[in-house]
């Protein structure tokens, strides 16, 4: 088992580092690391990952600025994480932290590290626990600010 980890250096977090971080303490699974420049690099990373480097499951991790362009920027990247994922019939968990998400710096950061583990206990669920997620079903969990909860009838 082999869980690839793809950053780039746009981010003002080290997210990468958080990823494998959270994953060794989840899981004893090999786990291969590159960085881009930026979040329009991802696709091609993540998929060179999965055929090159044989990871079963990858993070494409980013962190998108808050003007309009970087926005549409990050939708391609996207929109190419997807084709990846369809390309290669792999999963590529997208954990985008975009810079207006947040108040202030401290709050970026926060939300960065937060996101990003939650999502490495995800990549760790769907590739060796699939049925932790199935539990988890119409629960409402959101990676990074607190869960929305189940609605209710």
């Amino acid at each position: 088992m082999k869980i690839g980890i793809v950053d780039t250096t746009f981010s003002r977090v080290n997210m990468g580092a958080m990823a494998v971080d959270e994953i060794r303490r989840h899981a004893s699974v090999a786990v291969e690391r590159i960085t881009v420049p930026g979040v329009k690099d991802l696709p091609v990373a993540c998929k060179k990952m999965i055929e090159e480097r044989a990871c079963d499951i990858v993070m494409a991790l980013g962190m998108p600025g808050g003007v309009d362009k970087d926005k549409m920027c990050a939708h391609e990247a996207s929109q190419g994480l997807i084709k990846a994922q369809l390309m290669t019939n792999t999963h590529i968990i997208e954990v985008f932290v975009h810079e207006d998400e947040a108040k202030n710096e401290n709050e970026l950061a926060w939300l960065a590290e937060r996101r990003t583990r939650e999502h490495a206990v995800n990549a760790v669920k769907l590739v060796l626990y699939p049925e932790a997620l199935v539990k988890e079903a119409g629960t409402g969990q959101r990676q990074g600010f607190d869960d929305a909860g189940p609605a209710r009838r």
